[in-house]
Protein backbone atom coordinates (compact mmCIF):
# COMPACT_ATOMS: atom_id res chain seq x y z
CA UNK A 1 0.00 0.00 0.00
CA UNK A 2 1.39 3.53 -1.01
CA UNK A 3 2.69 5.41 2.35
CA UNK A 4 0.96 8.84 2.79
CA UNK A 5 -1.33 10.46 5.72
CA UNK A 6 -4.26 8.62 5.64
CA UNK A 7 -6.26 7.58 9.07
CA UNK A 8 -9.65 4.92 8.80
CA UNK A 9 -12.47 7.46 9.47
CA UNK A 10 -14.38 6.28 13.02
CA UNK A 11 -17.42 8.10 12.74
CA UNK A 12 -20.77 8.74 10.72
CA UNK A 13 -19.20 12.36 9.95
CA UNK A 14 -16.48 12.66 7.25
CA UNK A 15 -14.93 15.96 6.57
CA UNK A 16 -11.64 16.46 3.95
CA UNK A 17 -11.14 19.72 3.38
CA UNK A 18 -8.24 18.53 1.69
CA UNK A 19 -8.85 15.80 -0.97
CA UNK A 20 -6.27 13.30 -1.90
CA UNK A 21 -4.01 13.96 -4.27
CA UNK A 22 -1.90 10.88 -4.29
CA UNK A 23 -1.33 8.73 -7.37
CA UNK A 24 -3.30 9.69 -10.45
CA UNK A 25 -6.44 11.51 -8.00
CA UNK A 26 -7.28 15.18 -9.33
CA UNK A 27 -10.55 17.25 -8.68
CA UNK A 28 -10.92 17.98 -12.97
CA UNK A 29 -14.05 15.70 -13.72
CA UNK A 30 -16.54 17.70 -12.53
CA UNK A 31 -18.46 15.98 -9.09
CA UNK A 32 -16.02 13.00 -8.36
CA UNK A 33 -15.66 12.23 -5.03
CA UNK A 34 -12.23 12.62 -2.70
CA UNK A 35 -10.05 9.83 -3.17
CA UNK A 36 -10.56 8.91 0.77
CA UNK A 37 -14.10 7.88 0.07
CA UNK A 38 -13.62 4.57 -1.88
CA UNK A 39 -10.79 4.15 0.16
CA UNK A 40 -12.40 3.92 3.53
CA UNK A 41 -14.93 1.92 2.39
CA UNK A 42 -12.83 -0.61 0.51
CA UNK A 43 -10.68 -1.08 3.63
CA UNK A 44 -13.54 -1.65 5.95
CA UNK A 45 -15.91 -3.73 3.60
CA UNK A 46 -13.39 -5.69 1.61
CA UNK A 47 -10.04 -7.91 1.67
CA UNK A 48 -7.32 -8.31 -0.80
CA UNK A 49 -8.15 -9.97 -3.77
CA UNK A 50 -12.28 -9.55 -3.91
CA UNK A 51 -13.86 -7.93 -6.57
CA UNK A 52 -14.88 -4.40 -6.30
CA UNK A 53 -17.76 -2.91 -8.84
CA UNK A 54 -18.32 0.33 -9.70
CA UNK A 55 -21.59 0.81 -11.99
CA UNK A 56 -20.95 4.52 -12.52
CA UNK A 57 -17.13 5.34 -12.08
CA UNK A 58 -16.85 8.63 -14.04
CA UNK A 59 -13.23 9.81 -13.98
CA UNK A 60 -12.41 6.26 -11.89
CA UNK A 61 -11.74 7.40 -8.45
CA UNK A 62 -12.42 3.96 -6.81
CA UNK A 63 -11.42 1.79 -9.64
CA UNK A 64 -7.60 3.96 -8.96
CA UNK A 65 -8.32 3.07 -5.46
CA UNK A 66 -8.90 -0.57 -5.93
CA UNK A 67 -5.77 -1.02 -7.96
CA UNK A 68 -4.05 0.49 -5.45
CA UNK A 69 -5.01 -1.53 -2.67
CA UNK A 70 -4.79 -4.57 -4.33
CA UNK A 71 -8.27 -5.83 -5.38
CA UNK A 72 -9.53 -7.10 -8.51
CA UNK A 73 -12.12 -4.42 -10.01
CA UNK A 74 -14.79 -3.76 -12.64
CA UNK A 75 -15.11 -0.39 -13.84
CA UNK A 76 -18.22 0.80 -16.32
CA UNK A 77 -19.79 3.78 -17.53
CA UNK A 78 -22.63 4.75 -20.02
CA UNK A 79 -19.78 7.46 -21.62
CA UNK A 80 -17.13 6.40 -23.03
CA UNK A 81 -15.22 9.80 -22.36
CA UNK A 82 -15.36 8.71 -18.77
CA UNK A 83 -14.01 5.14 -19.93
CA UNK A 84 -11.10 6.28 -21.31
CA UNK A 85 -9.89 9.17 -19.22
CA UNK A 86 -10.49 6.08 -16.26
CA UNK A 87 -8.05 4.16 -18.32
CA UNK A 88 -5.38 7.30 -18.76
CA UNK A 89 -5.83 7.48 -14.86
CA UNK A 90 -4.80 4.01 -14.20
CA UNK A 91 -1.36 4.35 -16.06
CA UNK A 92 0.45 5.30 -12.52
CA UNK A 93 4.04 3.72 -11.86
CA UNK A 94 4.16 0.77 -9.16
CA UNK A 95 3.57 -2.56 -8.91
CA UNK A 96 0.39 -4.25 -8.71
CA UNK A 97 -1.04 -7.40 -8.66
CA UNK A 98 -4.49 -6.86 -10.34
CA UNK A 99 -5.30 -4.77 -13.54
CA UNK A 100 -9.05 -3.37 -13.42
CA UNK A 101 -11.60 -4.39 -16.39
CA UNK A 102 -12.70 -1.47 -18.26
CA UNK A 103 -15.62 -0.92 -20.33
CA UNK A 104 -18.59 1.20 -21.33
CA UNK A 105 -21.92 0.33 -20.55
CA UNK A 106 -25.15 0.78 -18.45
CA UNK A 107 -25.66 0.44 -14.57
CA UNK A 108 -29.17 -0.76 -15.52
CA UNK A 109 -28.42 -3.86 -17.41
CA UNK A 110 -25.12 -5.25 -16.04
CA UNK A 111 -25.71 -8.59 -18.31
CA UNK A 112 -21.74 -8.90 -18.17
CA UNK A 113 -22.00 -9.97 -14.61
CA UNK A 114 -22.68 -13.24 -13.40
CA UNK A 115 -25.23 -13.02 -10.33
CA UNK A 116 -23.72 -12.94 -6.79
CA UNK A 117 -20.81 -12.73 -8.18
CA UNK A 118 -19.33 -9.04 -6.39
CA UNK A 119 -17.70 -8.61 -2.83
CA UNK A 120 -18.24 -4.93 -2.84
CA UNK A 121 -20.00 -1.79 -5.02
CA UNK A 122 -18.99 1.66 -4.60
CA UNK A 123 -20.49 4.25 -6.83
CA UNK A 124 -21.42 7.81 -7.38
CA UNK A 125 -24.76 8.16 -9.23
CA UNK A 126 -25.76 11.89 -10.96
CA UNK A 127 -27.59 13.77 -8.29
CA UNK A 128 -30.63 13.56 -11.02
CA UNK A 129 -29.84 16.33 -13.35
CA UNK A 130 -27.47 18.66 -11.89
CA UNK A 131 -24.39 18.14 -13.90
CA UNK A 132 -25.62 16.49 -17.34
CA UNK A 133 -22.47 14.71 -18.33
CA UNK A 134 -22.50 14.04 -21.97
CA UNK A 135 -24.33 17.38 -23.02
CA UNK A 136 -27.45 14.97 -24.20
CA UNK A 137 -25.60 13.39 -26.52
CA UNK A 138 -26.09 9.89 -25.03
CA UNK A 139 -30.16 9.28 -24.59
CA UNK A 140 -29.57 7.13 -21.54
CA UNK A 141 -27.39 8.87 -19.59
CA UNK A 142 -29.13 9.24 -16.34
CA UNK A 143 -27.89 12.68 -15.78
CA UNK A 144 -29.90 14.45 -18.82
CA UNK A 145 -33.28 13.08 -17.55
CA UNK A 146 -35.50 16.10 -16.20
CA UNK A 147 -38.39 14.09 -15.05
CA UNK A 148 -37.54 13.27 -11.38
CA UNK A 149 -40.21 10.61 -11.57
CA UNK A 150 -38.58 9.16 -14.37
CA UNK A 151 -34.98 9.47 -12.88
CA UNK A 152 -36.28 7.69 -9.60
CA UNK A 153 -37.42 4.78 -11.66
CA UNK A 154 -34.66 4.29 -13.07
CA UNK A 155 -32.47 4.56 -9.79
CA UNK A 156 -34.65 1.63 -9.15
CA UNK A 157 -33.95 -0.57 -11.97
CA UNK A 158 -30.18 0.01 -10.99
CA UNK A 159 -30.67 -0.77 -7.24
CA UNK A 160 -32.24 -4.04 -9.02
CA UNK A 161 -29.31 -5.11 -10.96
CA UNK A 162 -26.66 -4.10 -8.00
CA UNK A 163 -28.63 -6.34 -5.94
CA UNK A 164 -28.85 -9.13 -8.30
CA UNK A 165 -24.71 -9.18 -8.73
CA UNK A 166 -23.82 -8.51 -5.02
CA UNK A 167 -22.63 -11.72 -3.19
CA UNK A 168 -25.01 -12.35 0.49
CA UNK A 169 -23.80 -10.56 2.91
CA UNK A 170 -21.67 -8.35 1.11
CA UNK A 171 -21.97 -4.20 1.29
CA UNK A 172 -22.94 -2.07 -1.60
CA UNK A 173 -22.12 2.00 -0.77
CA UNK A 174 -23.26 5.13 -2.81
CA UNK A 175 -22.83 8.28 -1.82
CA UNK A 176 -25.95 10.96 -3.43
CA UNK A 177 -26.53 13.99 -2.89
CA UNK A 178 -29.85 16.71 -2.41
CA UNK A 179 -30.56 19.47 -4.53
CA UNK A 180 -33.44 22.17 -4.49
CA UNK A 181 -35.80 23.11 -7.02
CA UNK A 182 -37.87 26.50 -6.93
CA UNK A 183 -36.16 27.02 -4.00
CA UNK A 184 -37.85 23.96 -2.16
CA UNK A 185 -35.80 21.29 -0.56
CA UNK A 186 -35.85 17.90 -2.97
CA UNK A 187 -34.43 14.51 -1.21
CA UNK A 188 -33.12 12.70 -3.44
CA UNK A 189 -30.85 10.65 -0.65
CA UNK A 190 -34.25 10.00 0.42
CA UNK A 191 -35.74 8.66 -2.64
CA UNK A 192 -32.76 6.67 -3.23
CA UNK A 193 -32.65 5.31 0.02
CA UNK A 194 -36.25 3.90 -0.46
CA UNK A 195 -35.47 2.10 -4.00
CA UNK A 196 -32.03 0.67 -2.35
CA UNK A 197 -34.40 -0.76 1.05
CA UNK A 198 -37.72 -1.55 -1.59
CA UNK A 199 -35.16 -4.20 -3.40
CA UNK A 200 -34.31 -5.69 -0.84
CA UNK A 201 -31.60 -4.16 1.10
CA UNK A 202 -30.63 -3.37 4.53
CA UNK A 203 -28.97 -0.14 5.49
CA UNK A 204 -25.80 -1.14 7.35
CA UNK A 205 -24.66 3.02 7.68
CA UNK A 206 -25.79 6.87 6.71
CA UNK A 207 -22.76 8.93 6.62
CA UNK A 208 -23.09 12.56 6.26
CA UNK A 209 -20.24 13.23 4.10
CA UNK A 210 -19.78 17.62 4.35
CA UNK A 211 -19.06 19.24 0.84
CA UNK A 212 -15.96 21.18 0.47
CA UNK A 213 -14.63 23.77 -2.52
CA UNK A 214 -18.17 22.99 -4.53
CA UNK A 215 -17.93 24.78 -7.77
CA UNK A 216 -21.00 26.43 -7.22
CA UNK A 217 -21.44 27.34 -3.52
CA UNK A 218 -19.92 30.64 -4.04
CA UNK A 219 -22.61 31.82 -6.97
CA UNK A 220 -25.26 30.37 -4.37
CA UNK A 221 -23.68 32.21 -1.63
CA UNK A 222 -24.33 35.26 -3.30
CA UNK A 223 -28.34 34.79 -3.22
CA UNK A 224 -28.73 33.72 0.09
CA UNK A 225 -30.48 36.69 1.32
CA UNK A 226 -32.55 37.29 -2.01
CA UNK A 227 -32.90 33.32 -2.09
CA UNK A 228 -33.92 32.46 1.35
CA UNK A 229 -32.49 29.65 1.95
CA UNK A 230 -29.48 27.61 3.53
CA UNK A 231 -26.83 26.23 1.31
CA UNK A 232 -26.70 22.43 0.74
CA UNK A 233 -23.32 21.41 2.24
CA UNK A 234 -23.53 17.31 3.10
CA UNK A 235 -24.07 14.46 0.88
CA UNK A 236 -25.08 11.35 1.99
CA UNK A 237 -23.22 8.04 1.92
CA UNK A 238 -25.65 5.48 2.91
CA UNK A 239 -23.92 2.11 3.03
CA UNK A 240 -26.27 -1.08 2.32
CA UNK A 241 -26.16 -4.70 2.89
CA UNK A 242 -27.17 -7.43 0.91
CA UNK A 243 -28.48 -9.79 3.51
CA UNK A 244 -28.11 -13.85 3.15
CA UNK A 245 -30.65 -15.70 1.63
CA UNK A 246 -31.30 -17.82 5.21
CA UNK A 247 -31.07 -14.77 7.48
CA UNK A 248 -33.61 -14.13 9.64
CA UNK A 249 -33.94 -10.14 8.76
CA UNK A 250 -36.85 -9.35 10.93
CA UNK A 251 -34.86 -8.16 13.65
CA UNK A 252 -33.62 -5.92 10.99
CA UNK A 253 -37.00 -4.05 10.64
CA UNK A 254 -36.12 -0.34 11.37
CA UNK A 255 -33.40 -0.76 8.66
CA UNK A 256 -35.65 -2.55 5.74
CA UNK A 257 -38.93 0.07 6.17
CA UNK A 258 -40.68 -1.43 8.90
CA UNK A 259 -41.83 -4.54 6.07
CA UNK A 260 -40.42 -7.28 7.78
Amino acid sequence: MDNFNFELETTTVWSFPERGSWKTHNGIYRGNFSPQIPRNIILNYSNEGDLILDPMMGSGTAIIEAKILNRRSIGIDINPSAVKMTEKSLNFEGEYTYEPILYTGDARYLNKIDSNSIDLIITHPPYFNIINYSDGKIKDDLSTIDNLKYFLLEIARVAAELYRVLKEDSYCSILIGDTRKYGHYVPLSFYLLEAFIEQGFILKEDIIKLQHNCKSSRYWQNRIDDCNFYLIQHEHLFVFRKPNCNENISRYEYSTGFKN
